[in-house]
């Protein structure tokens, strides 16, 4: 996702003025320009001659399309053992953020699939019927559309994104006024969701 600020160099006091961060293919040329436009509306002064610092803000974006086996940097979640009783792995390769929300549901309703999901086992048909009543393509990645779209279909629960094994960066909080929380963890070296159900064991 791509966000810009305008300021201009001549005139510091002036406040920076942008857009929000949005995904790139809806940054066009016009924004830019209204953005300029903007600026010298509501400078204090302006002058043509003026110099404009353009700011572009990029924001790397989850993906979710499953363990894709990237070992390039970080620790991936097989290996850090300390983490086995706070953090379930998903087994999956496909559709690993619907699989990872659905162990979270069955590990907070005390579901007595709850043992299997975590194992594997039984997900397939769950994960189908999910993902219909949800309407979102099986082949899409787990991206901030899939969970949007998940926490509009949960509403009773809230849903939380921990970005890397230090669980310190929260990447998606759902607004939802909710006692029952889905707290995730996207794997940022392998590009996959597992559930945290512990959040402090995690942490720490």
């Amino acid at each position: 996702m791509i966000g810009i600020t305008i300021q201009n160099s001549e005139n510091q006091n002036d406040k920076p003025i942008g857009v929000s961060l949005r995904s790139k293919d809806k940054l066009a040329a016009d924004v830019i320009l209204s953005l300029v436009q903007n600026v010298s509306q509501s400078n204090a002064r302006f002058n043509a001659l003026d110099k404009l610092i353009l700011t572009v803000h990029s924001v790397w974006m989850p993906v979710g399309f499953g363990k894709r086996g990237m070992k390039s940097r970080g620790r991936p979640l097989p290996v850090m053992a300390h983490l086995k009783r706070s953090i379930v792995e998903v087994k999956s390769s496909e559709n690993c953020l619907a699989h990872a929300i659905i162990i979270a549901i069955a590990k907070l309703e005390n579901d007595p699939n709850y043992k299997a999901y975590r194992q594997g086992r039984k997900m397939r048909p769950v994960v189908q019927k999910l993902l219909a009543e949800t309407g979102l393509d099986p082949t899409e990645s787990g991206g901030f559309p899939q969970l949007i779209k998940f926490q509009e279909h949960f509403r009773q629960y809230n849903i939380t994104v921990y970005e890397g094994l230090a669980c310190e960066d929260v990447i998606f909080e759902g607004q939802v006024d909710s006692p029952k929380k889905i707290n995730l963890l996207y794997d940022d070296v392998e590009q996959h969701y597992h559930v945290i159900v512990n959040i402090a064991g995690a942490m720490a």
